[in-house]
């Protein structure tokens, strides 16, 4: 089964305001393990398939490293608010899926997802990926768990963190079973892939800083959000307004625009199809 989701233009716009760009640590191991795979070092890295690519921030993070990327979402208001966003030249767009791909055989150098995976038909998804990589070539599936997220300002960390608790367990009977994929870090998929070269890197700490305001824009693009949000339109913003206000109130300040510290764990599954 493919999932459709995040398609509405609304969430798309959410989306690309406030979801996280991948890692710079997590990129680099990600090219890593593709140069070392690759049966011609040294050469001009090819081309990067980025399925899922939502509003284009892996994408976009991907251009600089590859001559051609092509970033694949089944979500065309998805994919108006990537183009809509200034980047290189060498990214292009297209509405499609992960599981009928539109690329010849033995094509792609790098296969990637980030926050996706998790939506894919597996066994539909893993015959594409056998079928359009190049020999060597990689996969490269990447996403973080909600539930080790961790928030600090000042000495109200804990509090911070049981109001996120909190919001996430509010949001409990609008989460599809598909999220316990990406909790589980792609274990599933990881034991599915029938190349033997495969690995997975399951903790990587990430630290940045947010403002409140924008871990609530952050909320309100989580899959389940809207989902209570097309329930209940008004208790969904009554909950993101009353998060906010309590957050504000733990921290002892006004201003949403306050900016709390943040730590994200981000997995990777990699995997290098046979030469």
């Amino acid at each position: 089964m493919t999932y459709r989701l995040f398609e509405g233009k609304e969430h798309a716009s959410t989306y690309q305001k406030y979801r996280f760009t991948p890692p710079e640590e997590l990129k680099n191991i990600i090219l890593q393990y593709l140069d070392e795979k690759r049966p011609q070092k040294g050469q001009p890295r090819g081309l990067a398939v980025d399925l899922g690519c939502g509003t284009g921030q892996n994408s976009r993070l991907l251009a600089p490293h590859f001559q051609e990327v092509v970033g694949v979402d089944i979500s065309e208001c998805q994919l108006e608010e990537a183009r809509a966003v200034a980047g290189s030249s060498n990214i292009t767009y297209r509405k499609g899926t992960a599981e009928e791909l539109s690329f010849p055989d033995c094509s792609v150098d790098l296969l990637t997802a980030a926050s996706a995976a998790h939506w894919f038909d597996q066994s539909r998804f893993l015959a594409e990926a056998s079928r359009v990589l190049k020999p060597r070539g990689c996969v490269a599936l990447l996403g973080f768990r909600d539930t080790s997220t961790s928030l600090r300002y000042q000495g109200c960390g804990d509090r911070l963190d049981r109001l996120f608790e909190e919001v996430k367990q509010a949001l409990l009977p609008y989460t599809s079973a598909r999220i316990t994929l990406t909790e589980g870090k792609l274990e599933e998929l990881y034991s599915a892939i029938p190349f033997p070269d495969k690995e997975r890197i399951e903790r990587v700490p990430v630290t940045s800083s947010i403002s409140v305001r924008n871990l609530m824009g952050f909320i309100e693009s989580f899959s389940m959000f809207q989902g209570y949000k097309k329930k209940d339109p008004k208790a969904a913003g009554e909950l993101l307004l009353n998060t906010q206000k309590r957050f504000l109130e733990e921290m002892g300040v006004k201003s949403p625009d306050t900016e709390v510290e943040q730590e994200l764990e981000y997995f990777c599954v990699l995997a290098s199809k046979p030469g």
